[in-house]
């Protein structure tokens, strides 16, 4: 186990590693990909064996981080899907059962059913409605918030930061009848005031993707996984995140 060490910004004690979070969006057809967000369901099958045969499993954020408050998380790795695209429940959630993984889904209640309008270039994907979302959390996913409609939190004002932090918190948790503890920046992009504004809405962490100067379990940084990530790739990124990344306060 990694031995404490001091914060140099804060003083505050601090333990690691930092939690290895893969970080996935689309599963599906790759053809049309301008943004390298969707991995084909042979890939992620590929990934998902790569993983077990290392002797890891992806579970959800909130059952990684019970388990590292434990002492028990290694060998855990989190695994994490972006936007709640429809293609989820087709095409990921059998290999994620498959390979006996579990997984933390952040999706969109201000979009039901709609599609990744955010992205100016690409193809139109649909997103979830209610009925898949809700399929998925039977399914034994946990279901977090990434905001109501996927806007940058670092340039909301603050009426529409509490819409995308707390009020779709709030529509989740009527939605899924069940608690929502995790939140996800859209874009990845954070700021103090929307680290804040998550805190005060009761969310116990949220995911970014490069905090920067930023730490604690409201500002996890997490590893893109694309269609080009090989076993080779997979490996090299495993071992480059724990290298790279701080310690992350607050975190076993």
């Amino acid at each position: 186990m990694a031995a404490s060490v001091d914060s140099p910004t804060t003083g505050r004690r601090v333990t690691g590693p930092v939690p290895w979070v893969a970080m996935y969006h689309s599963v599906g057809d790759c053809s049309d990909d301008p943004y390298r967000i969707t991995v084909s369901p042979d890939r992620l099958a590929q990934q998902l064996r790569w993983l077990r045969g290392r002797g890891l499993r992806g579970v959800s954020m909130t059952d990684l981080l019970a388990a590292r408050a434990r002492g028990e998380g290694q060998g855990l790795v989190g695994l994490t899907f972006d936007d709640g695209y429809a293609d989820f429940v087709d095409n990921a959630l059998p290999l994620l059962a498959r390979w006996g993984c579990g997984a933390t889904l952040f999706v969109l209640p201000g979009r039901l059913g709609g599609d990744n309008a955010w992205d100016p270039q690409g193809p139109r994907k649909p997103l979830l409605t209610a009925d898949g979302i809700r399929q998925a959390a039977a399914g034994g996913v946990e279901i977090g918030s990434h905001g109501l409609t996927h806007v940058d939190l670092t340039k909301a004002d603050d009426d529409t930061l509490h819409a995308e932090v707390a009020e779709s918190r709030s529509r989740l948790r009527e939605l899924t009848n069940s608690p929502v503890g995790g939140f996800c920046y859209p874009y990845g992009t954070i700021d103090a005031r929307a680290m804040d504004a998550v805190r005060a809405a009761g969310y116990a962490y949220a995911c970014a993707i490069d905090p920067g100067e930023l730490n604690g379990p409201h500002a996890l940084p997490r590893v893109h996984i694309g269609q080009n990530d090989t076993a080779v790739r997979l490996f090299l990124k495993y071992r480059l995140h724990r290298l790279r990344r701080r310690p992350v306060e607050g975190l076993a």
